[in-house]
């Protein structure tokens, strides 16, 4: 790729240009971001190739309203990515990706990015308020998950029924997972589940050393002693 490979031009006169540009400076187009098929980054709507990854454009909007985001209660359309299915908000590029196709997008390298660190996308800036989110299938609060554990893209999650992520959470989730990211959260969590067992093992033995030390303590009852014993508290 070239030097400036994974910058933003405008898909008009080819200026440059950056993501969050609402209009062309030089040609004053309107410029209206999109997700690559590929590595989910942010691309302009009438650039054919994506500047990260280069990737053809391959993406169908049905254009029509079919919920309102849990973000920002804009209107999310059904979009097509490639292969992959997405409700996407025009108003704060939030998507929402049900269950089975967000368990695709983290397995399938196809859905992936085949060039993921030549421009990384910038986080956007998050509110010092944390918003509980509901889900567009059951309407339930969700969870706010750090994905993989380790690699600091809060989502918000509903078990079974889907995934929301703000604009650019999903770039950074495939960045993590091409980068290694799955693989040591899950080494990570080998780790901490023999820690565990460790302990635990070392709980059970000082348990038992001190049942013994006082079993040796306490005296020894046969059943005629505590007959024995009886008989004289009934004396007494």
């Amino acid at each position: 790729m070239t030097q400036d490979a994974g910058a933003l031009h405008c898909p008009n006169c080819g200026g440059p240009a950056a993501a969050g540009d609402a209009t062309c400076k030089y040609c004053h187009a309107q410029l209206a971001t999109v997700s690559c098929p590929k590595c989910f980054a942010v691309m302009f709507a009438g650039s054919i190739y994506c500047p990260h990854c280069g990737a053809r454009r391959a993406r169908t909007t049905k254009g029509t309203a079919v919920a309102k985001c849990p973000g920002c209660q804009g209107a999310m359309q059904e979009v097509e990515i490639g292969s992959t299915a997405i409700l996407e908000c025009g108003k704060c590029g939030g998507m929402w990706i049900d269950a089975d196709t967000f368990e695709h997008v983290c397995a399938d390298r196809e859905a992936q990015a085949a060039v993921l660190h030549q421009w990384p996308v910038a986080a956007p800036a998050r509110a010092a308020v944390i918003h509980y989110r509901p889900c567009l299938a059951c309407g339930k609060m969700m969870n706010r998950l750090n994905f993989g554990r380790l690699s600091g893209t809060i989502v918000d999650v509903c078990k079974g029924h889907g995934t929301f992520l703000d604009a650019g959470e999903l770039h950074q989730i495939v960045s993590f997972i091409q980068g290694g990211g799955l693989d040591r959260a899950r080494q990570r969590q080998i780790e901490e589940l023999k820690d565990q067992e460790q302990r635990l093992r070392a709980a059970q033995q000082g348990q038992g050393i001190r049942d013994v030390a006082l079993g040796n303590e306490m005296p020894q009852w046969n059943s005629l002693d505590l007959l024995e014993l009886l008989k004289s508290l009934r004396r007494s």
